[in-house]
């Protein structure tokens, strides 16, 4: 679903019942079957290839993904951008297909392999397609059926493909939920904001298109004719809009995930405005997410939102009521640079309801006379906003986000009006409005108005995601009273900065009229600007887990209480071990549905009190599986774990010791920290004075952030809130699954301190994570797993000190010769210069008490020798290839 131009093929991307006969679907040849094996624990991807005849000599060329054997599931139609092919989609189509789904992808009309004129999804072309390919699925043994030819199916695509999504919903009642990402809803809104020509874009369509000839006869028409006027007709809208998911917007009443860029002034965050709008009106469940990126570049989110997209698909098409789907509003916020690269960091922040482009308005009053400028000849030369087709992977539009300005207008080709400078910082969420007067030497004038940010002294000039919006005002020549609505953005402006109304004449993007005129503007009120997330501040940012459970928190100890009272009779308790922490002996967890395959396998080792232990392992080692078992959540096939002496067992008195935390805790924004750990509290039934809430809330350190609400924190204060509640009631083992995923390295070196704390009182630390170097620095002790088995146990310093590589430290660099010739010693592999002395990689056959005579032979000045292994590299050697 990449969609940056020029370089990735992406602008547009990509029934109630068709009639009978279209449901005929004829396989005209079959491609073979592929398969790929994706590792031991995921099971196969299996694609198929075949061209599927759709009518009038129209061929499509399709894949089917599905994994496993058992059972029906539902099925995943993934629609490509425009300009693209079903080859974009292959890894998310492998991806969905592993988690249970079966898939299809295909390219449209006109691209890839497929056949056919271009009809911008017509509903008796691309969008009648999508409704054989239903008919198709519902004949497949795999997929799960509603009933007879009503296969369950989601159908999800970015641009084109976003917009088909959105059709084939108001088209064909067989569909069951959408996903749609960066489209439009209404294409002659898009093209012709206004009744203004977007010429460049259009453009830039057609030519990605492969030419005008490649589309329907209709629409290379309508194009030619309204590029070489400047201006769209009425039959050039009619035929847009018959195109567009407005048309069918009353009969879209499936659950639906609109995704938006920001940077993208074709098609613009009000596109899925009137989207959510019209789809929540029908009564269905919508949720809007506004990525940072957009068709004018900037990040797309692709991981993040394929993800979401995915949770979206378990709760409406599998029925997985406890499927994450997100908040109801999410908006991308860029808080600075990545460290290192350069690129923009991303916070997400969160409402429990959509505000709409004008919540929240706050009166902004500009200051101005009444300004004539001119329209000039030929509308040349023209002012700057976006650049389409030059965004690139990271955009001019992103830069606005970074406070870099790249616009451009000419003197004597605007007006402008500006504020007194804000008292305090202002976030901008949704679109502004102002009412201004135009008069005009001409009947029509055409303006593109637009809000700057503007820094002291005005040396800073920002236009927020480069967006400009058009407007033909009819009826100039005598004066008109006129109400703009800008574009909308998510901007903050900061204290002390100004807001400059800005409407010039000319724009590089859009068709103005070739004959000169002259403008006259002036004022009729101030600036509305929405701030439905004002109250958040710069740095407030939520990351879709924090919404995806705001009670997951309560309901867990919820649910601890209930299994406590449903428990079943468990050994008794081991005097012998009270004091250990943890014991594990032969776990054994088997595959669901296979008896000869192990999740985990024979697994012992044990933990002492005042350890951290790292839990290491490849993907698929088990160790979350064992994680599972060891919190009660899952029952083991074999062997025993006792946590100071006692069986572990769903609801095991015992668990009152232990403390989890596994992929984030779920608190509510409005909320202050301590009231979210005090709820959460209150929530297990347990004397609050036992919650020992001051000394969990010291070793986590968090400070006087706990006064303030959970919206204003930054996603490493909300780790360490979770850490915090994972600490409630000081349990005297806790444990961590992956607790720095997501943070930057100042956050993960916090973290660390605060489980060396916590460990130092005697209590005892189980962690799991991928970060092998902060696995070293924070962990006394690691259990290494590998395919369910324990591959190595023991004192981070024991197994890390066991390499066959030794570092020979001199007090002076030594030469390369030098260096050759203790390479070429016997029992010595390798040898390689470094700070600080050599490198010597040793043979299976050699050993330091044979090397150092050698070295001293060689005249080697060696002051010292010793082992010189990373847990990298010790993690490398004992997985092998696994890893």
């Amino acid at each position: 679903m990449d969609l940056r131009l020029p370089r990735v093929r992406g602008l547009l991307r990509g029934p109630r019942r068709m009639l009978a006969a279209a449901a005929a679907v004829v396989v005209l040849a079959g491609a073979g079957t592929w398969t790929a094996v994706a590792g031991d624990d995921p099971p196969p991807v299996h694609r198929a290839d075949r061209v599927v005849e759709v009518g009038d000599g129209v061929r499509l060329d399709t894949s089917y993904f599905t994994a496993g054997s058992d059972g029906r599931r539902p099925a995943v139609l993934l629609a490509h951008g425009f300009g693209g092919s079903k080859a974009d989609l292959r890894a998310q189509a492998e991806r969905l297909a592993r988690d249970g789904y079966a898939v299809l992808t295909w390219s449209a009309r006109g691209f890839g392999r497929s056949t056919g004129a271009i009809g911008l999804n017509a509903p008796d072309g691309e969008v009648a397609d999508v409704s054989r390919l239903i008919d198709w699925l519902a004949g497949r043994p795999e997929v799960r059926l509603d009933g007879d030819g009503d296969p369950r199916v989601g159908i999800a695509g970015g641009s084109y493909g976003g917009a088909v999504a959105l059709l084939a919903a108001g088209h064909d009642d067989r569909v069951d939920a959408i996903a749609p990402a960066v489209t439009y809803w209404n294409l002659a809104d898009a093209l012709f904001p206004n009744g203004v020509f977007k010429k460049l874009w259009a453009g830039i369509f057609v030519n990605l298109g492969g030419g005008c000839e490649k589309f329907e006869p209709a629409l290379c028409r309508m194009y030619q004719r309204v590029a070489e006027k400047g201006t769209p007709d009425a039959e050039a809208v009619r035929l847009l809009q018959e195109r567009s998911p407005q048309t069918v917007g009353d009969r879209i009443d499936v659950p639906t995930m609109l995704t938006q860029g920001q940077t993208d002034s074709l098609f613009p965050l009000g596109q899925a405005d009137a989207a959510a709008r019209a789809i929540r009106a029908n009564g269905a469940p919508v949720d809007v997410d506004w990525v940072s990126g957009g068709h004018d570049g900037g990040d797309l989110e692709t991981g993040r939102v394929e993800a979401r997209t995915g949770a979206w698909f378990d709760r409406y098409l599998k029925g997985d009521e406890s499927a994450g789907t997100g908040p109801a509003f999410r908006v991308s916020r860029t808080v600075g640079t990545g460290s290192g690269d350069g690129e923009p960091r991303l916070e997400g922040v969160s409402a429990d309801s959509y505000p709409g482009l004008g919540g929240d308005p706050r009166a902004i009053e500009l200051r101005g006379r009444e300004q004539t400028f001119e329209n000039p000849a030929g509308a040349a030369p023209p002012a700057v906003s976006a650049l389409p087709g030059i965004g690139g992977s990271g955009g001019l539009s992103q830069l606005s986000s970074l406070g870099v300005g790249v616009s451009l207008d000419f003197p004597g080709q605007f007006a402008a009006f500006e504020s007194a400078p804000v008292s305090e910082d202002l976030q901008i969420t949704g679109a502004p409005t102002a009412t201004v007067r135009v008069q005009s030497t001409t009947d029509d004038a055409v303006l593109f108005a637009k809000v700057y940010d503007v820094g002291p002294g005005g040396a800073q000039q920002v236009l927020p995601a480069q967006l400009v919006t058009p407007l033909r005002v009819e009826g100039a020549k005598a004066g008109k009273d006129v109400t703009v609505t800008l574009p909308a953005v998510d901007h903050e402006v900061e204290r002390g900065h100004r807001l400059r109304l800005v409407l010039a004449s000319t724009d590089l993007g859009y068709a103005s009229p070739a004959a000169p005129a002259t403008y006259t503007v002036s004022l009729k009120g101030g600036l509305a600007v929405p701030t439905a997330l004002g109250d958040t501040g710069a740095t407030a940012g939520l990351p879709a887990w924090v919404w995806w459970a705001p009670l997951a928190g309560a309901a867990v100890a919820a649910a601890l209480l209930l299994t406590a009272r449903r428990r079943t009779s468990a050994p008794p308790p081991d005097p012998a071990l009270a004091g250990v922490p943890l014991q594990i002996t032969g776990l054994t967890k088997r595959y669901a549905k296979s008896a000869d395959r192990y999740a985990v396998r024979d697994l012992s080792f044990r933990v002492e009190k005042g350890q951290v232990l790292g839990l290491l392992g490849p993907n698929g080692a088990g160790k979350t599986t064992t994680l599972r078992m060891l919190m009660g959540l899952i029952s083991p096939d074999g062997g025993d774990i006792r946590v100071f002496g006692h069986a572990i067992a769903p609801g095991a008195p015992v668990l009152s010791r232990v403390g989890a935390f596994v992929e984030g805790a779920g608190f509510l924004p409005h909320l202050s920290g301590r009231e979210n750990l005090e709820l959460y509290w209150r929530a297990t039934g347990r004397p609050a004075e036992d919650a020992h809430l001051d000394e969990a809330l010291e070793i986590a350190g968090l400070g006087d952030a706990l006064a303030r609400a959970v919206r204003t924190y930054s996603q490493g204060m909300r780790q360490r809130l979770a850490i915090a509640q994972a600490m409630l009631g000081l349990p005297d083992l806790l444990i961590l699954d992956e607790p720095t995923n997501g943070l930057d390295p100042p956050q993960i070196r916090e973290m660390r301190e605060v489980m060396i704390r916590y460990a130092a009182a005697g209590r005892t630390v189980i962690v799991s994570s991928h970060l092998l170097s902060e696995v070293e620095q924070s962990c006394t002790h690691l259990v290494v797993m590998d395919h369910g088995r324990l591959v190595q146990a023991g004192p981070v310093g024991e197994i890390v000190g066991s390499g066959d590589t030794l570092l020979v430290g001199t007090p002076t660099r030594v030469d390369a010769p030098l260096a050759e010739k203790v390479a070429a010693l016997p029992g010595v592999a390798s040898a390689a210069v470094t700070d600080g002395g050599l490198l010597v990689r040793l043979e299976s056959t050699g050993t330091a008490r044979d090397l150092i005579p050698e070295l001293v032979r060689l005249d080697v000045p060696v002051e010292s020798v010793g082992p010189h292994r990373r847990l990298e590299d010790a993690f490398l050697t004992l997985i092998g290839d696994s890893a």
